[in-house]
């Protein structure tokens, strides 16, 4: 990783390699906004490629050698593989070649930068950060790891000094950003198959939070064991203030329960009402960690609190994706047993006293390695688990690394083919019922489809 930020300027014409990803066209928006000489290919042609395309960048469908033309910087992603023809031909012809996080922070200088991390929750919560900071006056530049509604894109170039984005951990590379402001929603043992053991995903954040400067500040959620283990240790340093945002009595922005659905705010022994459209315990805690960011800024409380309201959740964030015979289909992108118990957390408190079904897609052999065990548990939550064959992504397969990992652990939920999947979960949901579509593989695209047979059922 890069120890200092390459000049914007110096770049000169940049192609992004996999520039349809939501990560890579994110930091080719701005790049385009700021009036960088931007192309970019990708193996799909996809809608954000055609915005990018409009805006002013060249646009190719299909990797080849030849899309590189007169670009002085290239840029890859780790989705990038080493054979990649575009990045074979970068590296043979000895064409600078920066990872997309190196690539946003060239865009970052200048800049007030608010970087969110943690295992769970990034986009989610860079996303409240972004809403609220432009509902309430300030035009931020954002870069967000998901789409969202409520802004209508996952990156635009602001007017402000105020940069906020998301810092992805899961290969080391949030280290290459120069944050003002660091949140850290949680820290738990995940992607193991970079980092190799739990305690180097902690030195991780160590190394983080040791990035900001004698002015900066650490907001950490004081519910989160390894977030609140980064802080103390972070704080008994003495180098960097530390602010603790939850439900713990020593949080400095103390979220409160103020009855079914509504929660609060306490900074300073003045209480904030939130009005938040987003359902679940984990994004009042976001919500919460977004208000702390805004008064760092210098946000009106009560602006802020109000701004939150603005906020319609991330794409494939427990995104609703439609309805029919009275029932409601959700989609959510939650990969770590820990995410995928909040979401289950979340639809139980849509459901009510109906029930719960979930479609699960394990995402990488790896991880299903690592968390089976926990996954099961997680999906216990719900009434009926289906468990799709796992999404390979970037990995190979490992010999005796399959579903059935997950399966054999369940109490009550079973291996289930994607051509069975759509008419399995349909059968199991009843009017009043929850289905909820889980994993960061494909899994998304049988949203839809349960929302089409539904609507045909209805008819």
């Amino acid at each position: 990783m890069m120890q200092t930020v390459v000049p914007l300027e110096s770049l000169g014409r940049v192609h992004f390699i996999g520039i349809g990803g939501v990560g890579m066209s994110a930091v080719a928006r701005i790049m385009v906004s700021r009036g960088v000489p931007v192309s970019g290919s990708d193996a799909k042609d996809l809608p954000v490629m055609h915005d990018l395309q409009a805006a002013g960048a060249r646009i190719d469908v299909g990797y080849d050698s030849a899309n590189l033309g007169d670009a002085s910087t290239v840029v890859a992603g780790s989705a990038i593989r080493d054979d990649n023809p575009e990045l074979a031909a970068a590296r043979a012809a000895g064409i600078p070649v920066l990872h997309r996080s190196e690539a946003l922070a060239a865009t970052m200088a200048g800049h007030r930068v608010v970087t969110v991390a943690g295992t769970h929750g990034k986009s989610t919560t860079t996303s409240m950060v972004a809403v609220l900071l432009k509902e309430a006056g300030a035009d931020p530049t954002f870069a967000i790891g998901a789409n969202v509604p409520a802004l209508g894109v996952n990156a635009a170039a602001g007017a402000s000094d105020i940069f906020v984005a998301e810092a992805d951990e899961s290969d080391g590379s949030f280290l290459n950003y120069q944050p003002l402001i660091a949140v850290v929603t949680n820290v738990e043992a995940d992607h193991l198959d970079h980092y190799g053991t739990a305690e180097a995903v902690y030195a991780s954040f160590d190394k983080f939070a040791a990035l900001l400067p004698s002015e900066g500040v650490l907001l950490a959620c004081a519910d989160d064991a390894g977030a609140r283990a980064l802080a103390g240790r972070v704080a008994s340093q003495g180098n960097t203030r530390v602010l603790k945002y939850g439900t713990a009595d020593d949080a400095d922005i103390r979220l409160e329960d103020d009855g079914p659905g509504r929660v609060s705010v306490t900074v300073e022994g003045v209480r904030y009402p939130l009005e938040l459209q987003v359902p679940g315990r984990h994004n009042a805690l976001n919500a919460a960690a977004a208000f702390g960011v805004a008064l760092e800024l210098g946000v009106d409380p009560r602006a802020a609190a109000a701004a939150l309201g603005h906020f319609t959740g991330a794409s494939r964030r427990f995104e609703l994706k439609g309805q029919g015979r009275g029932v409601r289909v959700y989609d959510d992108y939650a990969h770590h047993p820990t995410e995928v118990r909040a979401a289950l957390s979340a639809a139980r408190s849509v459901a009510g006293d109906k029930k719960v079904h979930v479609l699960f897609q394990p995402h990488l052999f790896s991880r299903t390695r690592e968390f089976a065990a926990e996954f099961a548990a997680a999906l216990d939550l719900a009434d009926t688990a289906l468990i799709l064959d796992i999404y390979p992504a970037r990995e190979d397969p490992i010999p005796g690394v399959t579903s059935t990992l997950i399966t054999d652990k369940l109490s009550h939920g079973h291996l289930v083919s994607a051509d069975q999947a759509v008419t399995a979960i349909l059968e199991a949901a009843s009017e009043g019922d929850v289905i909820l579509t889980v994993g960061a593989g494909d899994v998304t695209s049988y949203g839809p489809a349960i929302v089409e047979q539904l609507d045909g059922q209805h008819a």
